[in-house]
């Protein structure tokens, strides 16, 4: 058994035409779910990178896990997923983004710091951009790009000052990440290992640069892309993170802000977004068939999921922050495995990104180790369990993850039971701000209009708030001889 676990970056649910989006041209995905299984219902544990990384790479939250922000060096004590299958004599590799600690730490050093986390073959590249603070090339795409005599240059801008031209479809990081799994894949058979790869291209993340082929399709029927969904004011009885970032993305005003631009802005910013997610169905399509050729396909479970959404001007805000609309927090998940896992199914069960682990241990036939705190959801792959129930809820937190929310910094939590979506803000005394959300998903699935003071709905309040209060108990470690115990 082989595993392919190909994780984007900051991609929304609804960006794929098994999902439902008619604009996207994303054949090779959309063939990936019809030969599996395509989860509606699938959450991260944070809309944020690190956080949800390692949670979903340890099946552990992401307090527990360490880095419950971006800059925060996960645990060295934690246990990755590849570690678990390497010390099973698997052959673990990795390509394009992991982010479990500090990419950027000030000192100039050339990669983000590594604990024992299995991977033989990691061809590190967090982003594509030359590496901050160091004039060397920091990470391995920067040196596959050397080795062509070439730049990383993204110079056109596209009628638009949010949106530019990007590298080559050759030449993409994208596009490199798959070359490196080839060549991972190429020599595991060579060697006759079973093996394990991490896919981490970089887009959709922003800045939005695809490719000028990829885009040109999108500029042809540009007015015919549907604008956001934002009403004004409907920001007005919402937590106030959510009212900064309306004025620019991050706190930071002026940065991507809604209010600075006009309708052919958020169309374009659409466009190129859409645009990065065809070339990943591109290059992810190149892949599949590399292992169709080879012989490798029916001995391949492939996961496909991103790490969180993206606002996308949803709510009148661009990129994220210290909310967990759907389009930040709920994200695609496809699974396929031809001959184990039936073809062509799609569950409306409640899962997890932490219950991925448990389940490819189920999958690779080994042990779940004693900190996971993830649940398998391998009986209900395989048809022995049923298709559309797994969790009573999702959970999902922010602990001032993006650190950029200083006055007031951003705590808050999320639970949803599939119907109803509670948000928590968990303030000092005396701060300004709402003081959570509520939302029915099934009503009104554009989550503009917040429940959570009207009185009307406090039954629903309340007992949404008790499953807060068990879930958030329950990501206590449940390893507490791995910490200093006095």
């Amino acid at each position: 058994m082989n595993i392919l676990w190909i994780c984007t970056d900051q991609q929304r649910y609804d960006t794929l035409g098994c999902y439902g989006n008619g604009w996207v041209h994303t054949p090779n995905l959309d063939r990936l779910a019809n030969e599996g299984i395509l989860f509606e219902r699938a959450y991260c544990q944070s809309p944020v990178c690190a956080p949800s990384r390692g949670s979903f790479l340890t099946g552990r939250y992401p307090r527990t896990c360490g880095p419950r922000q971006n800059g925060q060096d996960i645990d060295g004590k934690e246990r990755l997923f590849p570690r678990m299958l390497a010390d099973k004599g698997y052959f673990c590799g990795l390509s394009g983004k992991l982010h479990l600690s500090a990419c950027h730490d000030g000192t100039g050093r050339l990669a983000e710091p590594r604990i024992d986390d299995g991977y033989h073959f990691f061809s590190w590249s967090h982003h594509p951009q030359p590496h901050r603070g160091t004039n060397w090339p920091a990470n391995e795409y920067q040196q596959f790009l050397i080795g062509k005599g070439m730049d990383y240059v993204t110079p056109d801008r596209e009628d638009c000052r949010y949106v530019q031209t990007g590298m080559e479809e050759p030449y993409h990081q994208t596009t490199w990440c798959v070359d490196e799994a080839i060549r991972f894949i190429d020599t595991a058979r060579a060697f006759g290992k079973d093996w394990m790869f991490s896919l981490n291209c970089f887009d959709p993340h922003h800045p939005f640069d695809p490719p000028k082929e990829y885009l040109q399709p999108y500029l042809d029927r540009l007015d015919e892309i549907p604008l956001p969904e934002y009403e004004e004011g409907e920001l007005d009885n919402k937590p106030v993170f959510q009212r900064k970032d309306h004025e620019g993305a991050y706190d930071t005003r002026g940065y991507l802000a809604y209010t600075e631009m006009d309708d052919h802005d958020r169309r374009m910013i659409k466009a190129a977004y859409w645009a990065m997610v065809d070339l990943i169905d591109h290059q992810v399509g190149r892949l599949l068939d590399h292992l169709e050729e080879t012989g490798l396909r029916k001995d391949t479970l492939i996961l496909f999921h991103s790490d969180h959404g993206e606002n996308l001007g949803d709510h009148g805000m661009y990129l994220k922050g210290p909310y967990f609309y759907e389009n930040n927090v709920h994200v695609p998940l496809i699974m396929s495995w031809p001959g184990v896992i039936p073809a062509g199914r799609r569950s409306k069960a409640l899962v997890e990104l932490t219950d991925l682990v448990p389940t490819l241990c189920d999958a690779a036939g080994i042990g779940h180790e004693e900190g996971i705190q993830g649940r398998s959801f391998w009986r209900l792959l395989t048809g022995e369990a049923q298709l559309d129930v797994h969790r009573d809820s999702v959970y999902c937190e922010y602990y001032n993850s993006n650190i950029n929310h200083r006055n007031p910094l951003a705590f808050a939590t999320m639970v949803s039971d599939g119907r109803y979506k509670l948000v928590k803000v968990h303030q000092q005394p005396g701060e300004e701000g709402c003081g959570g959300e509520l939302y029915d998903l099934t009503e009104e699935p554009t989550e503009r209009v917040n429940h959570y003071g009207e009185e009307g709905w406090k039954d629903v309040k309340l007992r949404l708030l008790e499953v807060m209060c068990d879930r958030m108990a329950q990501t206590c470690d449940p390893l507490p001889v791995r910490r200093a115990c006095w």
